[in-house]
């Protein structure tokens, strides 16, 4: 790894000079303070006594104090151990257990304790299932349903690896948001997201879409992987190409020295341009700077959302 002149960092903000095992340091801007709040421990005692996971802690997520001080936590349903291993994804590989019964209970159970506007629901990916797990997405946003009508639903699928009726079982159960993330541009696929294909994925995007066109549909990317920025923004026209209305871009952070190392850090400069151009893409929404991750912000970016949804069609009604 190339170390980088104190003087070029100034000056360019995207590196810093690199630690004594030679990975980058973080720069200032992605630095953030450990959790105290008394919040966040009742969160957590809360997944505790639920018997639920979250993606904030098995993915190590940067955000974890601030959003649980807030109560806002992204639920990972089907287990805390995945099928797949994806260099870039903390949450552990293995065999996985039985499927919990009662986690579309507990999740739902959990939604009303925490007085949740808005709920996110994703998962570890179960290619060991039939239909890698889509049915118990579809039993968990229909127990939130139930127990809590007033809380809009996004979920965070896996691509269920193309199995015939995943998708389609997940959007008949009516969530708000349909996300599934890209992660990263085509050409990183085989060393960051070996299990995963880049086309595969955007057609999960646009077959959402194309079963319920008022559904949100949703994605995202990680930089700081090695990728260009021509691919960035070949991978946003891809995703425009799929009708996906919301993109998010945050700095990939390396869990542990066994994951893919961070090939630099981009500034918030640079993120800034990234909105810019997606916004001119035709997006209803972009969030874009280094500590965004997929479920950050996620009940504020939906009120957003309907907003500019509903602009754009008075947009085109005044058009005639």
């Amino acid at each position: 790894m190339t170390v980088v002149p104190s003087s070029d960092v100034a000056a360019s903000g995207s590196a810093a000079p690199d630690a004594p095992d030679g990975r980058l340091r973080k720069p200032s801007w992605i630095r953030v303070k450990a959790p105290t709040s008394k919040e966040y421990a009742e969160t957590r005692q809360l997944m505790r006594s639920k018997s639920l996971h979250t993606v904030c802690e098995e993915a190590a997520c940067p955000n974890i104090g601030e959003c649980w001080k807030h109560r806002h936590a992204t639920v990972m349903i089907l287990g805390d151990i995945c099928t797949r291993a994806c260099r870039f994804c903390n949450v552990k590989t293995g065999k996985p257990g039985m499927v919990d019964a009662n986690e579309p209970a507990n999740v739902a159970e959990a939604t009303v304790s925490m007085g949740l506007a808005h709920v996110v629901i994703t998962s570890v990916d179960r290619d060991d299932l039939p239909d890698g797990g889509a049915a118990h997405f579809a039993r968990v946003i229909s127990a939130v349903r139930v127990a809590s009508p007033k809380t809009t639903i996004e979920v965070l699928t896996p691509d269920f690896r193309g199995k015939d009726g995943g998708v389609e079982a997940v959007v008949e159960a009516k969530p708000d948001v349909f996300n599934h993330n890209l992660e990263t541009v085509p050409r990183l696929y085989n060393a960051i997201r070996p299990s995963a294909r880049y086309f595969g994925s955007l057609r999960v995007l646009e077959k959402a879409k194309e079963l319920d066109p008022q559904i949100f549909t949703k994605s995202g990317i990680m930089v700081g992987l090695g990728e260009t920025r021509e691919e960035v923004f070949q991978v946003m026209d891809d995703l425009r190409a799929a009708n996906v209305d919301f993109l998010t871009i945050g700095q990939y952070l390396q869990p542990t020295p066994q994951h893919a190392e961070v090939a630099r850090y981009v500034t918030p400069e640079e993120f800034e341009e990234y909105r810019k151009v997606a916004r001119a893409k035709g997006f209803l929404l972009v969030s874009a700077t280094p500590l965004t991750r997929s479920s950050y912000h996620a009940d504020r970016d939906f009120a957003e959302l309907k907003a500019a949804r509903e602009a754009k069609l008075a947009k085109a009604a005044a058009r005639g």
